[in-house]
């Protein structure tokens, strides 16, 4: 009879949990495509040595960081450090290893796994490290009231629980922080594809454009990023609405501002209907701000034709 396949155990500490061990857990699930504890791999969560010794991933308990032999602690001497001196928690360590398949796991295809994980590893890996070892600039997930570090935090069962004695004390609440902190991630890297999905549509709209500071989409996306990224000299973008209408935006000089690089003409400020027609010569033309930095025609041809008129205004 054939035997079947080992179950491959992951050990991480046993009683209050944080963060960094949720968080690498969830790491580790979707990169090993793993689902559920006790089914299709055991969880411990426990101090015994020889069972962390046992364990074949160990994260977060162990005084031994070994990313070969699977081993990602950091609370003994000698702990890694990124290069600026910061130092790593589990999250971090276990992230260097299996991020960027924790990632691919979550994409249609992996195109962008790589970029995607490194803006993960900077604006979420890195901070969970920081306030794990306190030394964010928050100085602990104390004051990070609606941070991932302490919606975590609050899964732990109080004092008063039953759920916090015993051997099995908080290994429920664990599974239901670290579903928080996979689902988080998930739809992490969902926003980051479609922005990158984006960004290449913008760019490819871009090149194939009439005039390089009219960007004109057939869909609504996120393009400012894309426009900022590759220093694009586009003025105007031209794109659908969800109402049938078609808007011009004009383009800010710089990512936050409220500025233009180049406002809508001011004889068209908070003009609508008849009267703007009159006044830019495009008969579908709907309306303009009175802040002159979106307007909106019927048709794509009216929007274009507006964003053409703007041009020729400064001119």
């Amino acid at each position: 009879m054939q035997s079947e396949p080992k179950r491959l155990v992951l050990a991480t500490h046993s009683g209050k949990f944080h963060c960094d061990e949720v968080f690498a857990h969830a790491v580790l699930r979707l990169a090993l495509g793993l689902r559920e504890a006790g089914v299709d791999y055991t969880l411990l969560r426990t101090r015994k040595p020889e069972l962390i010794e046992s364990a074949d991933i160990v994260w977060d308990v162990g005084s031994r960081f070994d990313a070969e032999a699977r081993r990602f602690d950091h609370h003994q001497r000698g702990a890694p450090l990124r290069a600026d001196g910061t130092p790593f928690s589990a999250a971090g360590l276990v992230w260097q290893s299996y991020g960027e398949a924790a990632v691919a796991a979550l994409l249609d295809a992996p195109d962008h796994a790589r970029a995607i994980a490194d803006e993960i590893e900077h604006s979420v890996v890195r901070q969970i490290d920081e306030i794990d070892n306190g030394v964010s600039p928050q100085g602990s997930a104390a004051s990070d009231t609606l941070g991932l570090a302490t919606l975590i935090g609050d899964f732990n069962p109080s004092w008063d629980d039953p759920a916090s004695s015993g051997p099995n004390a908080g290994d429920a609440a664990f599974g239901e922080a670290t579903a928080l902190a996979q689902a988080m991630l998930t739809r992490r890297v969902g926003s980051l594809r479609a922005r990158h999905a984006a960004e290449a549509l913008v760019l490819a709209a871009h090149a194939s454009g009439a005039d390089p500071r009219i960007l004109v989409l057939d869909r609504g996306m996120p393009w400012k990023n894309a426009v900022f990224a590759h220093a694009l000299p586009v003025l105007f973008t031209v794109s659908p609405a969800s109402n049938g209408n078609w808007m011009i935006d004009a383009m800010p000089p710089e990512p936050g501002s409220f500025a233009q690089r180049l406002p809508l003409p001011e004889a068209w400020a908070g003009l609508q209907g008849e009267d703007l027609v009159a006044q830019t010569g495009v008969a579908d033309a709907v309306f303009v701000h009175l802040r002159r930095f979106v307007a909106a025609a019927r048709t794509r041809e009216g929007a274009l034709a507006m964003a053409r008129a703007a041009l020729r205004d400064e001119v």
